[in-house]
């Protein structure tokens, strides 16, 4: 459902904008506020902002999310603070960097942003301000080549670092006139080919980073919201209601994997054979079998996990709505 204001359903209230699977009906004639054309204010209290993405800049640990905060950690995890300037007091959904320095984050208002110091300072390279198309995911190849994408089917492809962003036209997937799926989170392999997670269980696939797409059918009917592949190839999708499906055949078959919950997942990591993903309501899983079965067990605090990331220890630093979660709380893979 196409509009300019972006209603949130109950469960999606508590990641913002991860998703934008419920939307209001045109006609309610509201318009969501334009963002604002300064720089996302430091704050003593940024570390309890709602993150939504969390990665790896070499040592460094680098979250973005509500208000335009970044948060960046050169302690493995253990404190935060904020990144001294950022252009835009938007929401931000996904960051990526392609090596240590140079990294991107994107979010509402198709804002994309761009860090060459490791994300400290951070620059506008694209927004959109006549509509709120959001992007909900980015990934860089290298500090060339990239991809975004986002509401109703948005991809954009830069080979140039993000100075240029082309829009993809996608096909149509089978059975629908038009392209119009919310693609909601990126990954990519060991092979260099990026995945899709997208809505109506579809995952899909580019060979060419991005410029060309496939369409993978799981059989499910929802949203997926992040995934992730292992280094043998095995890949794995998860989102709404604790849903999780597996592909050891580069995604021409998937198998539902028991989640033991109804919490929908919001990230996926891996790490050799073990896999680590969080979700809603304190959902935190674990498999030491490349994703084939998971533990599950739900924090006392029930905090709405929203990103995870490893750190150089391989233990997973945790964020929610509530920001940063305490580190001597989060789980260690292994224990």
């Amino acid at each position: 459902m196409k509009t300019q204001r972006i209603v949130l359903a109950s469960a999606m209230q508590l990641l913002l904008c991860i998703s934008a699977a419920s939307h209001a009906a045109s006609n309610t004639g509201d318009a969501e506020p334009k963002p604002i054309a300064a720089a996302a204010v430091l704050a003593q209290h940024a570390t309890q902002a709602t993150m939504l993405s969390s990665t790896r800049a070499g040592k460094r640990i680098v979250a973005v999310g509500d208000h335009g905060v970044i948060l960046l950690s050169d302690d493995d995890g253990k404190t935060h603070r904020q990144a001294r300037q950022v252009p835009m007091d938007v929401t931000l959904t996904s960051v990526s960097f392609a090596d240590e320095q140079h990294g991107w984050a994107v979010g509402h208002w198709g804002v994309v942003l761009q860090t060459s110091d490791g994300g400290e300072t951070w620059h506008v390279q694209r927004t959109d301000t006549h509509v709120d198309r959001p992007l909900f995911a980015v990934h860089f190849f290298d500090k060339d080549n990239g991809v975004a994408v986002g509401l109703w089917s948005l991809v954009l492809v830069t080979a140039d670092g993000g100075d240029h962003w082309k829009t993809v036209d996608l096909p149509p997937p089978e059975g629908s006139q038009r392209a119009d799926l919310n693609l909601l989170g990126l990954f990519a392999d060991g092979r260099g080919r990026v995945f899709a997670a997208a809505e109506r269980g579809m995952v899909m696939r580019s060979d060419d980073r991005g410029v060309h797409w496939s369409y993978l059918h799981t059989e499910y009917k929802g949203s997926f919201w992040t995934g992730s592949a292992a280094p043998d190839g095995t890949l794995l999708v998860a989102g709404l209601r604790g849903s999780l499906y597996r592909s050891v055949d580069d995604g021409l078959s998937w198998q539902r994997i028991d989640t033991h919950s109804q919490s929908s997942v919001t990230a996926v990591g891996v790490s050799g054979t073990e896999v680590f993903a969080v979700g809603l309501d304190g959902l935190t899983l674990r498999s030491s079998d490349t994703g084939a079965s998971f533990k599950a067990e739900i924090r006392a605090d029930h905090l709405p996990l929203t990103a995870m990331v490893l750190n150089s220890a391989k233990q997973t630093i945790l964020y929610s709505k509530q920001g940063v979660v305490a580190s001597d709380t989060a789980p260690t893979p292994g224990k």
